[in-house]
């Protein structure tokens, strides 16, 4: 198993990361949103610190963390444990059978088997990239400075669950 992802519009995350697959070995996973249709599965997290510089109005803002959504196409096989969110996560993903269109993703922590795992293509969606600094107690509810032009009109903080055009619309 691999724990790298290259998403199919990867410029959403090479102004941050470069060309390299991002390493999901250890993120923080922030929400679980499950929709019927597709069906799709969007995790939004944390991501790893990006090796290139920040973009100069994060770093004047103070961002030390990098938050975005990872959304999963044709989704089956799901089953999905307990969970709490904050301790940082292992995505592991694995592609399936010599077609390389089907992928497993396991999601874990601690060494523990995978919480929440599935099959799906291996068109994976990225977006909804955002910096923010992390609060005290380890909160994003503070304001987020996002990359896109039409998430920094809509968005100055990370929309409640039931805002079904950011988390089904990367």
């Amino acid at each position: 198993m691999t724990a790298e992802l290259s998403p199919r519009n990867s410029e959403a995350l090479a102004p941050l990361y470069g060309p390299d697959p991002l390493d999901l070995s250890s993120v923080r996973l922030r929400s679980v949103h499950l929709d019927w249709h597709g069906p799709t599965v969007t995790l939004r997290l944390d991501l790893p610190a990006p090796p290139l510089p920040l973009p100069e109005e994060w770093a004047a803002a103070g961002v030390d963390t990098v938050q975005g959504q990872l959304q999963f196409l044709a989704v089956e096989d799901l089953e999905l444990d307990t969970w709490e969110p904050g301790p940082l996560m292992s995505v592991e993903l694995a592609v399936l059978g010599e077609s390389r269109h089907r992928m497993r993703v396991a999601v874990s922590h601690g060494g523990k088997p995978g919480f929440l795992r599935f099959t799906c293509g291996t068109d994976v969606l990225a977006g909804h990239i955002s910096g923010f600094r992390v609060g005290p107690e380890g909160e994003d509810s503070g304001p987020h400075h996002f990359r896109g032009r039409l998430g920094t009109r809509l968005h100055t903080t990370v929309p409640d669950p039931s805002e079904k055009t950011f988390y089904e619309h990367l």
